[in-house]
């Protein structure tokens, strides 16, 4: 039987344009499914996304749940679209407060959103609860890009009794760029999700920055790939100290295999 893989994407091209990470988003799923690997990859629904362009369409199934985030409910909306070239289903998590109307890490000035750590929480946890709903048990969650580094720590902890995650293997990449600002007291305010509760980032500093989030993801996950030749010097060291298994940089192009064989070891 095949093993599934469950991309967690902040960007997936040709939705956004572009980028280092929107063109490891589209074309690592591809190269995974095609060394015989089931794949479902997740995407946040950015304001900026053409619903019409990419063909966006709402699944109603999926949709409708409330999400209570800092004492406040907030409508899940899930959405799906293939890629025209590869025609592999991308699902999107949507939210008005969140997402709609609004662009990616920083606001039409170039200033970083103050409830980024928010977003990244209910974008998580929306993904859970999608997974749930599909009743699809991944056997590998490879997370790439900062919106996607809550779900080691809830997978590992909110969800470690869900028979859809309890067996579930971890896997973060590490790529060059990351935020400068801190996600401070409002992100541990808000985070709690079951067993998942901010007194267990009362380990991390205070002034909690994109780079602890980086750490947090790297405690919480089974392993760790270096995506970018140019990664934080201190999350790699980090990753060292804290003996998670590496996949150093597979390079470029042609990296399917790496990441197949490193999935194989992984859940060996």
């Amino acid at each position: 039987m095949a093993k599934k893989v469950l991309f967690i994407n902040q960007e997936i091209a040709p939705f956004v344009p572009e980028s280092e990470l929107s063109i490891m988003g589209r074309d690592l799923p591809q190269a995974v499914q095609e060394k015989g690997f089931e794949i479902r990859p997740f995407m946040p629904k950015w304001g900026t996304i053409n619903e019409r362009r990419g063909q966006l369409h709402e699944v109603k199934r999926l949709s409708g749940m409330n999400l209570i985030i800092d004492d406040t409910d907030h409508p899940l909306v899930i959405k799906v679209a293939s890629i025209p070239t590869s025609r592999i289903q991308v699902y999107f998590i949507d939210n008005e407060d969140y997402f709609m109307k609004r662009k990616m890490e920083t606001d039409e000035s170039g200033e970083e959103y103050p409830d980024n750590g928010e977003r990244a929480i209910f974008f998580a946890r929306g993904v859970i609860e999608a997974v749930k709903k599909q009743g699809w048990a991944p056997d590998i969650i490879q997370c790439q890009g900062w919106m996607g580094a809550v779900i080691p720590f809830y997978v590992k902890e909110a969800c470690k009794d869900e028979p859809s995650f309890a067996n579930t293997k971890v896997v973060t990449s590490l790529f060059a760029t990351h935020l400068m600002g801190e996600l401070g007291e409002s992100f541990k305010r808000c985070v709690d999700y079951r067993e998942a509760t901010a007194d267990l980032l009362d380990k991390y500093d205070q002034k909690f920055d994109f780079i602890q989030l980086g750490k947090m993801a790297i405690d919480y996950s089974d392993g760790v790939v270096q995506a970018s030749p140019d990664v934080n010097a201190d999350l790699l060291s980090y990753v060292a100290e804290k003996n998670v298994p590496l996949l150093p940089y597979p390079g470029e192009t042609g990296y399917g295999e790496a990441y197949a064989d490193f999935y194989n070891k992984l859940t060996e």
